[in-house]
């Protein structure tokens, strides 16, 4: 009986976890370039299960018969090791890794042609197939692919072995060591891995075929109206075959719900043991027009049909749009001026304890948050990024300024270094050039001082990659070489003292205007916000660790807002004219450096993604009409809150109710401040003291802020802030954005446990330690090494990073304090769901002691102990119930004492 109540529970928490998922969309990643289409003759199988790790040096482990069977079982995405959230100071390994695969090539692709598609792998490595040597690669930021077809083994178990060293080496770039660099080389097979089986006859791939401006598909838009546009669709096939070969072109248009568009056919002969490229072009008449406030995508399939079979195809989701840089007129969209200032971020890739062995959904949730901010361009810094992050800029509307890899380095003893950087110029747009989001080029290398002829070089790489309309590149004004780039970075000039009434004078608007007058072209602020006291002490108003609190956090907002001195900031940027387009704050997320002891903490988050106050000023600056109507509080209301309410709204006025009682009303000043939305400021309004009568008066419920936002007189939206009481629970949210855990042994996400009152009021000022446990189909990433489990609270949350297994299932997570007692605040549980994986995963199964690395399903099938522990937790939950009441009894002694009787 006890048997089928328990089976009962877990079926019932199974269906209840599984319904919550409704409403959660997996968003669609392209693969090794590309999108699946349905029954194409093309295979695309997860080769990411399932490799055996050493970390360090090891001779003959390239060799097929080499005993790997000691060595740690790893997933794909993977960054060699774990670190802490203080990984800064070049405190990461750097030195040679090793990988091995076993795996079988399914029957049914055994004679065609596979390639295995690394997207990126950390530093050089070599890649072996069955002890063959069959790729060495330079380079940690851009994909590259082995073909393995004549070199497998049939019916037999192959063995992939990788070799990566992430040291520093000036041959290629960034090239500069990581002692003196502003992020760090993680290491290891930290991007995706795919396996791509095709028939003899097939689309090349970009990255692949070294074709200038040509290999796989590239697609451009000509004569775009409202009324209709070309598509200009070029593809290169190849033949593989030893006879000539007379194929047909499909190209199929659908938008982005799977309604119908349009259909094309094209017919072409291609030479045996040869590619060739076919261009087409077709007409859509009234195009869903792509921008960042109306992302809106087609499907594009290509497809080759053999005697009318499909033989191969890909897919691309494409925006159609058309982009302008038209000097000082500025940006234009779609034939139309880019309406207020393009605002956004620069964007390292790397992760709390991961580094940058981000997952595909971790990917996408980044660009989810900052485009929730608010924000409508993304500045790669300093190397292209994840093509899942790509992928969601497309979808979600994020312009995007791809940058080459490189950060203050030249090389003038090595040529190699040259020739790398020019290769990773030519991968990066071959790569990126169908994307909709795609708004620059950065081909120059970040802060570099490089010989003469360079710029001019990197500048007409990209043309000849990209040579149609709508492909810009972008430099530093000072930099060398400046004049022969399409756009430039630039601050606001000197002159601008729009804050200050006293400077704000005739004669320096003049002189304003002057600079702007010398320049024609186009102008963005690639890096604004940070403000350093020197080079290497690095303190600054924009650095504020979420950790520090309230105040550090709105010296921050502050300081990205509107800053009391001349500063590029939300305010001085709005104050250019049309010419300067807008600009990129330096940085979106907290992030590790090689070169300071210091992480980076200028994000507008942590490194967990945690919004700080300053992600609230970004998501002010976005009009009612562009989102929702947004008020925030910035005061937590503790004893050490500031006597200021500083309020956060993209509202007209705000109404400001203290106590229930006094109503305070301020209009945004839009009559001095140019940005959409300043922060209003109501000054000494708050006095702890007030919130100590009011719970001395038995008024607790009174102590609470209300902001009512008001749009034309009417309210639009309220927020309601109250001060915390005595810690009572731990409260668990699943920070997932609606985009559900998939099992397939790499994905991950974040959990966030809060202290709260019982009230839900998350409890700011606390020191605890939380412990995280795990039952079901999930892992947690790090221990106590790392301090990542337990973990102390930080302004009022710790984190934890759960990762899925192979299977899908049910996964609970509970948060305890570390030490339990009477008195510490109750355990929280949340229950989820993982889903299956849409891709095949690729992996011979594994058997030694070391698999949970990859299964590891904690549970607990013994009923005794089960029982055993609900009723310890029963009996531990009465006792702090009785507990509460005896404190009760206490606050009554110490409020007779001060005389005061409560109130019945």
């Amino acid at each position: 009986m006890r048997i089928i109540f328990y089976s009962l529970t877990i079926f019932i928490i199974f269906y209840q976890t599984a319904y919550a998922q409704v409403n959660k969309k997996l968003p669609e990643f392209s693969k090794a370039g590309f999108y699946e289409v349905p029954k194409s003759g093309r295979d695309v199988f997860d080769f990411n299960v399932g490799w055996r790790f050493y970390k360090g040096s090891i001779e003959n482990a390239e060799l097929k018969d080499f005993d790997d069977s000691k060595w740690d079982i790893v997933n794909t995405p993977h960054g060699i090791e774990l670190l802490s959230t203080q990984a800064s100071g070049s405190n990461n390994y750097q030195g040679e890794v090793w990988y091995r695969k076993h795996f079988k090539i399914p029957e049914n692709i055994e004679n065609k042609r596979l390639t295995i598609y690394f997207e990126a792998i950390m530093g050089k490595c070599k890649v072996w197939l069955n002890g063959e040597l069959l790729k060495s690669h330079y380079g940690g930021f851009l994909p590259f692919n082995v073909d393995i077809s004549n070199k497998i083994i049939k019916g037999e178990d192959n063995i992939i072995t990788v070799w990566a060293d992430n040291s520093d080496d000036i041959t290629y770039p960034p090239g500069k060591s990581q002692k003196q660099l502003d992020f760090s080389y993680f290491g290891g097979i930290y991007r995706d891995v795919w396996l791509v089986a095709t028939n003899n006859i097939y689309i090349t791939n970009s990255n692949r075929v070294d074709k200038i401006a040509g290999g796989g598909t590239f697609i451009h838009y000509e004569n775009l109206s409202e009324k209709n546009v070309d598509v200009v669709v070029q593809i290169d096939v190849a033949n593989g075959n030893s006879l000539n070969q007379k194929v047909t072109i499909q190209y199929i248009l659908k938008n982005f719900d799977g309604t119908f568009v349009s259909k094309n056919e094209k017919v072409a002969n291609i030479s045996a043991k040869s590619s060739k490229q076919i261009n087409y072009t077709f007409k859509v008449d009234k195009p869903k027009l792509w921008s960042p406030k109306n992302p809106n995508l087609y499907n594009l399939e290509l497809r080759v049909l053999k005697n009318n079979k499909t033989i191969d195809g890909v897919r691309h989701k494409i925006g159609i749009r058309k982009i302008e840089f038209k000097g000082k007129e500025g940006l234009y969209l779609n034939n139309k001026p880019y309406q207020g200032k393009l605002i956004g971020v620069n964007r390292h890739q790397d992760f709390a304890y991961v580094g940058n062995a981000l997952p595909n959904s971790g990917q996408w949730r980044d660009a989810v948050i900052l485009k929730e901010a608010g924000c409508e361009i993304v500045r790669a810094a300093h190397y292209p990024a994840d093509p899942a992050f790509m992928d969601a800029c497309d979808e979600l509307g994020l312009f995007f300024i791809v940058a080459t890899p490189g950060w203050q380095f030249w090389n003038n003893k090595d040529a190699s270094f040259e020739k790398y950087v020019y290769k990773d110029i030519r991968n990066m747009v071959r790569r990126d050039r169908n994307y909709a989001s795609v708004l620059l080029w950065e081909p120059i290398l970040n802060e570099t001082n490089y010989p003469d002829y360079f710029a001019k070089k990197v500048h007409d790489i990209v043309h000849e990659e990209y040579p149609f309309s709508g492909a810009y590149t972008v430099c530093d004004v000072h930099a060398k070489g400046q004049q022969y780039f399409d756009v430039i970075y630039s601050h606001p000039y000197k002159g601008m003292f729009y804050n200050n009434p006293v400077k704000n004078t005739i004669e320096n608007q003049k002189k304003f205007q002057f600079e702007y007058d010398k320049e024609e072209r186009s102008v963005f602020t690639r890096e604004w916000g940070d403000s350093v006291d020197d080079w290497n002490s690095h303190n600054s108003p924009s650095r504020a660790a979420r950790s520090w609190g309230e105040h550090a956090q709105l010296i921050q907002a502050q300081h990205y807002a509107q800053p009391s001195f001349v500063y590029t900031s939300w305010e001085s940027l709005y104050n250019t004219p049309a010419q300067h387009v807008g600009g990129a704050l330096w940085h979106s997320f907290d992030h590790q450096r090689g070169y300071h002891p210091d992480p980076f903490y200028g994000g507008i988050t942590d490194v967990f993604r945690q919004p700080k106050y300053s992600y609230q000023i970004f998501k002010s600056q976005r009009t009612p009409k562009e989102s929702e109507p947004m008020i925030y509080i910035a005061n937590e209301m503790t004893p050490f809150s500031p006597s200021d309410v500083n309020v956060l709204t993209n509202c007209d006025e705000v109404r400001l109710i203290m106590y229930e009682k006094d109503t305070l009303i301020l209009k945004q000043d839009r009559s001095r401040f140019k940005m959409p939305s300043p922060i209003v400021v109501f000054k000494d309004v708050f006095d702890f003291i007030d919130i100590k009568a009011l719970h001395r008066q038995n008024k607790k419920q009174k102590a609470n802020i209300v902001a009512e936002g008001l749009i034309d007189g009417k309210v639009v939206v309220r927020e309601r802030k109250w001060a915390a009481l005595r810690n009572s629970h731990i409260k668990l949210e699943l920070a997932d954005k609606n985009i559900p855990l998939v099992a397939n042994g790499s994905d991950m996400v974040t959990i966030i446990a809060s202290i709260v009152d019982e009230n839900g009021t998350v409890k700011r000022l606390n020191n605890d330690v939380i412990k995280f446990e795990i039952k079901g189909e999930g892992n947690i990433v790090g221990d106590s090494k790392i301090m990542a489990n337990p973990i102390k609270v930080a302004w009022g949350t710790a984190p934890a990073i759960i990762k899925s297994t192979t299977k899908p299932g049910v996964i609970t997570v509970k948060a305890s304090i570390l030490k339990e007692g009477a008195h510490t605040p109750s355990y929280g549980e949340l229950t989820f769901t993982s889903i299956p994986s849409v891709t095949p995963l690729l992996y011979s199964d594994i058997s030694n002691n070391k698999m949970s690395n990859i299964n590891n399903v904690s549970s607990n099938n013994k009923e005794d102990e089960e029982v055993e522990k609900n009723l310890k937790k029963r009996i531990l939950e009465l006792e702090k119930e009785i507990n509460n009441l005896k404190l009760k009894e206490v606050e009554k002694q110490q409020l007779e004492f001060e005389g005061i009787r409560k109130q019945k």
